[in-house]
């Protein structure tokens, strides 16, 4: 198994390519690199396999498919035991409008990024689902006014 101390510049480079356009064939990523399409191929496959892809997908405009609310829910718990965490995180897991969700130190337990349509399903999301789950005991939403950045890229450039 690979790690990221073994990782040379044709591998970062390779990653970083992937990353801006997943879509890239093997010849095209022999061609930004300067090695070989088999030698790429096999560099992709091995980087996949050893987990440093994790997956490839489209990225969908939210609000060209009607979830253009972008909402950050903090969340205490009612009781801090194992149970409790574990019924939250299946609850977060299972909920298709969160996008992210963080186990956090400090005041508050957890940190979720939920995209809604509108208000009023941000509003039901909150009061019908997590306010009603017993392992929520209070949640503070914020609602994003304006996204600055929005990536998940990896800085793999070396």
């Amino acid at each position: 198994m690979t790690n990221s101390n073994d990782l040379d510049g044709y591998d970062r480079k390779i990653l970083a390519l992937l990353q801006d356009d997943a879509r890239l064939t093997n010849n095209d990523l022999s061609e930004a690199v300067h090695l070989s399409p088999s030698q790429c191929s096999r560099r992709r496959a091995r980087l996949e396999k050893d987990g440093f892809v994790r997956g490839y997908h489209a990225q969908l405009d939210g609000e060209k498919v009607g979830f253009g609310m972008v909402n950050l829910i903090s969340v205490t718990i009612a009781t801090h035991n194992r149970n409790n965490a574990r019924r939250f995180g299946d609850l977060v897991r299972r909920l298709p409008e969160v996008q992210e969700a963080y186990s956090l130190t400090g005041e508050m337990d957890y940190l979720i990024k939920v995209v809604t349509p509108d208000l009023k399903s941000l509003s039901a999301f909150v009061s019908d689902v997590l306010l009603l789950d017993e392992s929520v005991q209070h949640v503070k939403t914020a609602i994003v006014l304006e996204t600055l950045k929005d990536t998940s890229a990896v800085p793999v450039a070396g």
